[in-house]
């Protein structure tokens, strides 16, 4: 993939599951598409500045037809990626800031916010099915398991929490205890039985899936970056 030149920090970004496609959130509330090549073409698809101010999360569905996107004026927006433009706006869908989206079916959207806030959507209504407010401080990152139907969510109170979306119940399903550490990232490895959460010390905390208890702790840690770790992806599921 070919190095994208951006004028303004990008906060998140996320791949068409379709086609050789990216979309980026960036700081001056911008939204662009990018196509690429295996050869190190890039050329611009969209750009569209839906937020004034700053857009810190971008998730797009599994059919790659409609990109989410948050800002910090607290608002949620539906964007057609083939068209670059923005099909349904939820303004003041949270309290505070959104940090963070992520889109885990074609029924369920969800965001976390500044004050550690998680909201659960239907896509379809632009309708709130649920709120969680068992996290303080704000959710850095969402990760989505399929085979298990939950949503773990890191968070700036040095805790990390399971969601089942299946449940009706508006608490988690598990929440691990204080780490001293800010959890910033979330990675999900060996077939989803193990899940590396990067932190502001720069340290891999490796938890194990199989319980809820399991999630209370890590069962190894993994030091040697210098600094926090601010995005996980895994190269392999190994």
């Amino acid at each position: 993939m070919p190095d994208i030149p951006l004028k303004h920090q990008c906060f998140d970004l996320t791949f068409s599951p379709t086609a050789d496609q990216v979309y980026v959130g960036l700081l001056n509330g911008a939204v662009k598409g990018f196509s690429y090549d295996s050869e190190g073409n890039a050329s611009q698809t969209f750009s569209l500045r839906p937020a004034k101010q700053s857009c810190r999360g971008v998730s797009i569905n599994g059919g790659g037809d409609r990109l989410y996107a948050v800002s910090k004026d607290k608002g949620l927006r539906s964007i057609d990626p083939a068209r670059g433009t923005v099909i349904e706006e939820k303004l003041g869908a949270h309290d505070s800031a959104i940090n963070r989206v992520l889109a885990c079916t074609s029924s369920i959207v969800a965001t976390g916010d500044d004050e550690g806030v998680i909201k659960l959507w239907d896509p379809r209504k632009q309708k709130e099915i649920k709120s969680f407010n068992h996290h303080f401080d704000y959710i850095s990152d969402l990760l989505f398991t399929q085979e298990k139907n939950q949503i773990v969510a890191s968070s700036g109170d040095c805790t990390l929490s399971v969601l089942d979306i299946r449940s009706s119940r508006a608490e988690p399903f598990a929440q691990s205890d204080d780490q001293d550490d800010e959890f910033l990232s979330l990675c999900s490895m060996k077939d989803n039985t193990k899940l590396i959460v990067g932190t502001q010390l720069g340290m891999l905390s490796i938890f194990n899936r199989s319980s809820a208890s399991a999630y209370l702790g890590p069962v190894d840690r993994m030091p040697g970056h210098p600094s926090s770790v601010d995005a996980l992806v895994a190269l392999t599921d190994d």
